[in-house]
């Protein structure tokens, strides 16, 4: 228990500022969610599922950060959390992760933006990487949940680093495989402008996926272990402002409008991306109607 701003506090040193942090945060996620929002019914025309995906996402990033600020006021307050705040936290931190490293890797694949459906190779990922993360989710609740010095805590928290570590490095996998399929059509002739427009925009977001990697699971393990107790709340401040300006870059690199490149160049030439489908959508398309077929049609109508 600690005196601040002579009120009583049941947090820790270094967690005194967590409430407010956590619920600015939140407020602006809330701010951007309008925005985005604004944004999308402005330019329906030029709107792709994955554009709805994003909203949910930080729809759901707003509302764990406004439960966990809530969750830490409490306990601040009455040195005890209340449990609904817990729980809603839980299942928004536990949803918000698997939809987080599904977004990234619906982006990667250039999924709904370049190709309608996703490749084998991008489904064979999702199988991988949506089990996985939300496996250590779970880790993460359970180690939050549970106190330092038991064993069962050393071993989840294990867990949950082994896991996450392994989610992180296998959805670079769809951006580097865009990343190549783009250069070897950047070499073809006719399309090679509009490839390395493609091209340049899949590595800067496979240059923004790495940073924000390096920095909420490298760097803000440095500051929790650098810093001194008293501002340990300085590491998840870090690793929340990292996150945020990762959406910012990500929501600003593939917005909707005629005004993204990366759109533009998508609309002008849907056929160059080898989809690999499997024959079950093939199959469960509606058939094409032909010149012939239509022109045929036409003259028996006319007759």
């Amino acid at each position: 228990m600690n005196r601040y701003s002579d009120k009583l506090n049941y947090l820790s040193a270094g967690d005194i500022f967590l409430p407010p942090v956590y619920f600015t945060m939140s407020v602006l996620c809330f701010l951007s969610a309008g925005l985005w929002l604004y944004y999308i019914v402005t330019h329906n025309e030029n709107i792709f599922k994955i554009h709805y995906i994003m909203l949910a996402l930080i729809i759901l990033k707003t509302m764990t950060l406004f439960f966990h600020a809530m969750d830490y006021h409490f306990i601040a307050i009455d040195g005890s959390p209340v449990e609904t705040f817990a729980i809603l936290f839980y299942i928004t931190y536990l949803i918000k992760g698997a939809l987080l490293f599904m977004t990234i890797t619906l982006i990667g694949s250039g999924w709904a933006f370049i190709k309608p459906v996703l490749s084998k190779k991008d489904k064979k990922v999702f199988i991988i990487v949506i089990p996985l993360q939300v496996f250590a989710n779970i880790a993460y609740i359970i180690t939050d949940t549970s106190e330092e010095g038991k064993a069962d805590y050393f071993i989840w928290k294990s867990i949950f680093l082994l896991v996450d570590v392994l989610c992180c490095g296998a959805i670079l996998y769809p951006v580097i495989w865009s990343i190549r399929h783009l250069q070897d059509a950047s070499h073809s002739s006719g399309k090679a402008a509009i490839s390395l427009a493609k091209l340049k925009l899949f590595r800067r977001f496979y240059i923004m996926v790495v940073c924000y990697i390096y920095i909420t699971r490298i760097i803000v393990y440095m500051l929790k272990v650098m810093v001194p107790f008293n501002y340990t709340w300085i590491d998840d401040f870090f690793f929340e402002i990292s996150t945020y300006l990762f959406f910012v870059f990500t929501a600003y690199s593939f917005r909707p409008g005629s005004d993204n490149p990366y759109l533009h160049v998508s609309l002008e030439d849907d056929d160059e991306y080898d989809y690999d489908v499997d024959l079950d959508h093939i199959v469960s398309e509606k058939p094409l109607i032909t010149p012939e077929k239509r022109d045929w049609s036409e003259l028996t109508q006319r007759t």
